[in-house]
């Protein structure tokens, strides 16, 4: 038998790159390297925004230690795994942005680091791997961290430089976080690093710590830190206009797709792959799966295969985000017809679902006269829906009933909300207690989402066939200002013939 029979099943990756293990080869390859530390370091934009951030996290929880991971690389198959993206938790503490390390842990410590720079009761470390030495096994031989493989990273120093934050190597991590827990209480974000949660529950476990206490004070942490990104900041802010930026670019080249969609057997993708070119370009990529939605596949609210034919006549709905460098997202959809005009029936529909989008903007305006809560927002957009619908002939009861809580007949073909919170998620801060979401009070600095539709399915068969196979959704990022609110997304064509002539503008030559 062969002895690579014999081998380890972990090291038997190895066999795609031959990599070669005389003694010879160990000694020339960690030879002639320039190691210079590295330079022209600077702080990340984010480093004047987030020593706030850590100070409320340290004022919520004093004399506890906090444990926020980045975590672990995934796989995506096989010894490939996903582009990381750091848990966005720890993105807003550290303002660490598409450079994030994975396998990092920010650790605030109760109490220990008199005079630290930003000590309100803890002293913060971030610590992860740091850039290993050319004569290391790493540097040329690990394809997940070495820099012959995917280029350097930060030292210990020029990572504090970058974040503000005292920096340490991550090879000691576990013990610094799972030591005395019998005098001090331990809060972990779970569900970042399932290896970090498993440590820090048997270090809990050995000394006897109440294991449904310490998770319900875990949910606080992850709850507290949701709630933390509710009001956004100035930096935050002009990070999501930047992201609206890039998706501006995007819609306009799915936009000019059209007719090369309508030509292709997934024209869908077509559309697709020409707003994700602008994301990747001009920013990191996309904040979700996009939706490009044809015809009937509207209706679908999460349609994101995007493997449909285009057809003349029918409607596309475009549900994308492009995300900055940053990781902030932007979240935009607009319906739009392949021919560049709305048939009669498409255009009553539409503008149903503008209208319920503009009363739902006007509560959200209406805080600066009195307390708007969250939840008013989906009220608005709702009652205009109802109304909509009771006047297509559609509902079976009356608009009155419909609304109340016992009825909710329209929800059939909206069943989604109108509104969500928008940031590094784009589902942002949804671990919030609902006191702090739904039923929170509008604030500025809020950045939500407005995205009313309307949804008749080719198979429904409670609506007039001329409806059937129409999907419809309008969506904006919507900030909370001292004067009301900023439509952020205002750039992008949104009435029925604004966006008549955004399609052919863009799209020349086909049939209008």
């Amino acid at each position: 038998m062969s002895s690579d029979a014999d081998a380890d099943l972990s090291d038997r990756v190895n066999n795609r790159s031959h990599r070669p293990s005389s003694t010879a080869f160990r000694d020339f390859v960690a030879s002639g390297w320039d190691r210079t530390p590295l330079t022209n370091v600077a702080p990340l934009p984010a480093a004047a925004w987030t020593p706030a951030r850590r100070a409320a996290v340290s004022r919520r929880f004093p004399g506890e230690r906090v444990v926020v991971p980045a975590g672990p690389l995934k796989v995506r198959s096989n010894d490939t795994d996903y582009r990381f993206r750091a848990h966005s938790a720890f993105i807003h503490l550290t303002g660490l942005e598409t450079e994030s390390e994975p396998d990092a842990l920010l650790v605030f410590e109760p109490d220990t680091a008199a005079g630290a720079p930003e000590s309100e009761g803890h002293s913060v470390t971030l610590w992860f791997r740091p850039r290993a030495g050319a004569d290391t096994e790493e540097f040329f031989s690990d394809a997940r961290y070495g820099e012959y493989w995917v280029g350097p990273r930060d030292d210990l120093d020029t990572m504090s430089v970058r974040t503000g934050i005292r920096t340490a190597d991550s090879s000691t991590a576990v013990d610094a976080i799972t030591k005395d827990l019998g005098s001090v209480s331990v809060r972990v974000v779970r569900g970042a690093d399932q290896s970090v949660e498993q440590a820090i529950d048997a270090a809990r476990a050995q000394v006897g710590a109440d294991q449904d206490a310490s998770l319900a004070g875990d949910d606080e942490l992850a709850e507290f830190l949701s709630e933390l990104r509710l009001i956004k900041d100035d930096h935050e802010v002009g990070q999501l206009r930047r992201a609206i930026e890039i998706t501006r670019a995007g819609f306009d080249r799915a936009v000019a797709s059209l007719q090369d969609a309508v030509a292709h057997p997934r024209g869908e993708r077509v559309i697709e792959t020409s707003f994700e070119s602008a994301a990747r370009l001009d920013g990191y990529g996309v904040g979700y799966d996009t939706i490009a939605a044809a015809g009937d596949h509207a209706c679908t609210l999460h349609w994101i295969r995007n493997d449909g034919t285009v057809r003349r006549g029918d409607l596309v709905l475009l549900d994308a985000g492009a995300e900055a460098d940053s990781l902030y997202t932007a979240d935009i959809t607009r319906t739009l017809p392949v021919d560049g005009v709305f048939t009669p029936v498409q255009g009553r529909i539409y503008d149903a679902v503008l209208e319920a989008a503009d009363a739902a903007f006007a509560t959200a305006a209406s805080h600066v006269h009195g307390p708007v809560r969250f939840r008013d927002v989906h009220a608005a957009a709702m009652e205009v829906i109802a109304q909509r619908l009771h006047d297509f002939g559609l509902l079976p009861v009356s608009v009155e009933e419909s609304l109340s809580d016992a009825g909710q007949q329209h929800r059939r073909w909206m069943v989604h909300g109108t509104s969500h919170h928008l940031g590094l998620d784009v589902h942002d801060c949804a671990q919030a207690r609902r006191d702090m979401y739904l039923d929170g009070l509008l604030e500025p600095g809020m950045v939500f989402t407005i995205e009313p539709g309307l949804y008749f399915k080719a198979a429904d068969r409670l609506v007039p066939e001329e409806f059937r196979g129409i999907g419809i959704r309008i969506e904006d990022d919507v900030l909370v200002t001292e004067d009301g609110v900023e439509n952020l997304s205002a750039g992008f064509p949104r009435t029925r013939a604004e966006v008549e002539a955004w399609t052919q503008r863009l799209a020349p030559g086909r049939a209008h």
